[in-house]
């Protein structure tokens, strides 16, 4: 059974420096897309992209629009060409493919804001004529989600309406899933990003904890993070009081004794998050909720010891979703997401846990451990941290290529492993400082959950 032990909480390791993306990765990631695409007989791809939706194109370009849409379109052999507004044009010098000569770009104003100029650019139809999309073309279009119609897109009509009338509406298809699932196995050197972010992250939540003192304001406290600047992948977020909404953005509210609470700092490849009460010990807790460690708690992180035992490469999803719903039962836990997802550049790219799922876990995927349980008496729980799986080709190219990601790495694993009793293999990376540190009291950060 869990229980409470206090500690000071480590640090791993100096501020880690965030790893370049290089043109080669980039340009790596496009041959594997290339290669994709011809196993599923596509000539193009066109990959859309909006401030929200930003990830596919971002992944392959390192550009991820501003204020604006963007499009990029991919055949066998082109220069790929995106497609950008008026403002976003001066944005272009992120990618290192534009810098090396590897990206063409064009002004495309009808993905500019309202009342821009839209009087320097050609038309859609003799963009895609320029890129040999005709009658002769299979298409394949990426936006954010696939539908079991493979005819459905979230493409804006304007651009869907225009490639069927180029091409035939039976030859193009949403491609979706052949991005995502490219996406879902990541390289060493994503995995190195995501540790920056992740550490990034957990240091900023460690802040929040160590800050958080009854009488303050959520606004008060989330300034306390010390937000540097890194994109976000979701708002974050900061609340408390009777009355809280999840997913609310901090608006004020004051942190009383015997308040549930709960934040997340979100940057690419990163969300930590926790969630418990405003208070020292179970004394601070409404009288209905003071079996709160035992009852709740407790058992939330031994399952979730459990399910890293199961997170193993080869296992199936359905097995560890299988798993969450016998150990944390619906009608006390309310879990009713995934448990656990991937976690990319976009916050949530897609999860292989669901219910019957046969997918299996795969080196390269980045994990978000987010099982997210809820109850009307015992309010939440959370540890929301970033974890990756890698055999051992991956961890020999991730420790070669980034050593000093490697030993933070490792010693968070220790950590988690010798002081905490997480059932670690060999094959899981932990991404973040606060892997599996939960303090249930947030007036008390040192006192957190062990498991046997």
């Amino acid at each position: 059974m869990a229980r409470l032990i206090e500690l000071d909480w480590p640090h791993f390791g100096p501020e880690p420096v965030r790893p370049p993306v290089t043109a080669a990765e980039l340009q790596a990631r496009i041959d594997r897309v290339r290669t994709a695409m011809v196993a599923r007989g596509l000539t193009h791809l066109v990959l859309y992209a909006d401030r929200e939706h930003f990830a596919n194109v971002a992944w392959l370009t390192n550009f991820d629009p501003r204020f604006e849409e963007a499009l990029l379109i991919l055949s066998h052999d082109n220069t790929p060409l995106l497609l950008a507004g008026n403002e976003c044009m001066s944005y272009l010098p992120i990618s290192p493919l534009r810098k090396s000569g590897q990206l063409r770009a064009e002004r495309y104003q009808p993905f500019s804001l309202l009342d821009q100029p839209r009087d320097a650019s050609r038309t859609l139809d003799d963009i895609l004529h320029a890129e040999r999309i005709d009658a002769n073309s299979r298409i394949g279009c990426v936006g954010w989600k696939h539908y079991g119609d493979p005819f459905a897109s979230d493409l804006p009509s304007y651009l869907i309406d225009t490639l069927r009338r180029l091409a035939g509406h039976t030859r193009v298809t949403n491609a979706t899933e052949l991005i995502v699932r490219l996406r879902a196995i990541c390289t060493a050197s994503e995995i190195a990003f995501f540790e920056y972010t992740n550490h990034k992250a957990s240091e900023a939540m460690r802040r929040l904890q160590f800050a958080l003192r009854e009488g303050m304001t959520d606004q008060e406290l989330i300034a306390q993070a010390g937000y540097d600047g890194l994109p976000l992948s979701c708002h974050i977020t900061c609340k408390t009081g009777p009355n809280r909404i999840s997913l609310a953005s901090a608006s004020g509210e004051t942190f009383r004794r015997g308040y549930p609470w709960s934040a997340n700092i979100a940057y690419w490849g990163a969300n930590i998050c926790r969630a418990g009460w405003v208070a020292e010990s179970e004394a601070d807790l409404p009288i209905a909720a003071r079996d709160y460690v035992p009852n709740f708690a407790g058992p939330y992180m031994d399952a979730m010891g459990a399910w890293l035992a199961n997170l193993h490469i080869g296992a199936t999803g359905g097995t560890l979703h299988a798993l969450i719903q016998r150990r944390l039962p619906f009608d006390k836990y309310g879990i009713f997401l995934n448990a656990g997802h991937l976690i990319h550049l976009d916050e949530w790219l897609s999860s292989p846990i669901y219910a019957d799922s046969t997918e299996p876990i795969q080196s390269g995927m980045v994990f978000q451990t987010d099982v997210i349980p809820g109850n009307p008496v015992y309010f939440s729980t959370r540890m929301e941290d970033g974890l990756a799986i890698a055999d051992l080709e991956l961890r020999a190219d991730l420790a070669t290529q980034f050593p000093d990601t490697w030993q933070r790495i490792q010693a968070r694993r220790a950590f988690a492993h010798d002081t905490l009793g997480f059932p670690l293999a060999e094959e899981h990376l932990p991404l973040s400082n606060t892997f599996g540190i939960v303090a249930p009291f947030a007036l008390n950060p040192r006192r957190v959950f062990a498991i046997p």
